[in-house]
């Protein structure tokens, strides 16, 4: 029977690599953690990336509403004096 071979140098070397690569995306997510724990809650209770929109078609931007071949859409949200 032959010999148990030993792990070699670089197999060693590698698996060392990946315990340590695994030690540092867990410190990371702990940190990710941490850090959502302690931010300061939202002013308003709205997600500031859809603050002020509406259900339903947008109005247009401005660059689309003076176009010379149309005349000026009346805003329904403005009021009738």
């Amino acid at each position: 029977m032959g010999k148990k071979s030993r792990p070699s140098f670089k197999k060693r070397q590698k698996e060392m690599a990946r315990q340590q690569k695994q030690q540092d995306k867990q410190a990371q997510r702990r940190a990710k953690s941490e850090q959502r724990g302690t931010a300061s809650p939202r002013v308003g209770g709205e997600d500031p990336d859809i603050e002020g929109i509406r259900p339903g078609p947008q109005p247009l931007p401005d660059e689309f509403l003076y176009l010379p071949d149309r005349e000026r859409p009346k805003d329904p949200t403005e009021g009738s004096s």
